[in-house]
């Protein structure tokens, strides 16, 4: 295994996939780093919909606007991963909301979308997270309860090229100390 820091500053959004299958060995590695995230309260507020069939992906693109740099790789990587949150669940206590934000599922699924990134790229793995489209059309598509929302759609595959990193902040332009 890679060391951590160095994970994180390798993995790149991967829109480009070889034609090579993901063993399920390494889906479920994938799948276990999802699983071991952390979430509030532990609701582990998360589903997500393992889409490997070609016609239901194509009907997933549709739901992606034309000029989305990831349009294409919906269908191109051999895996896509949707992750759904549970509504109602996660920033509850008691049936009501505590936090001045609401709903806390978004932030859930934000750790468990870089959890999965993180792993997948530790396995030699391609991602990238899909988040504009319509995700009522994509829930309606794969089934996904009222209950639910769709937040991301993930391609999941063996990267054919991986861009450079871009530019980064430098920590005095975000890091503050005592006050903002």
């Amino acid at each position: 295994m890679a060391d951590l820091m160095e994970i994180i500053k390798q993995r790149r959004s991967i829109r480009r996939y070889e034609e090579k299958d993901v063993s399920d060995e390494m889906l479920t590695t994938v799948l276990d780093a999802v699983k071991w995230t952390p979430s509030w309260a532990n609701t582990q507020c998360w589903e997500v919909v393992v889409v490997k069939d070609q016609a239901i992906r194509e009907k997933l693109q549709g739901t992606i606007g034309p000029k989305n740099p990831a349009t294409k790789a919906v269908v191109a990587a051999p895996v896509l991963l949707v992750l759904c949150g549970k509504l109602g669940t996660s920033g509850y206590y008691n049936n009501t909301v505590t936090t001045k934000f609401g709903d806390w599922f978004m932030f859930d699924l934000g750790l468990a979308t870089q959890s999965l990134c993180l792993a997948a790229h530790d396995l030699g793995l391609g991602t990238v997270i899909v988040g504009l489209f319509d995700q009522d059309k994509a829930g309606d598509i794969l089934g996904v309860p009222a209950d639910h929302e769709v937040v991301t759609m993930i391609p999941l595959g063996f990267p054919a090229k991986s861009p450079s990193a871009p530019k980064r902040k430098e920590f005095s332009e975000f890091i503050h100390y005592d006050k903002f």
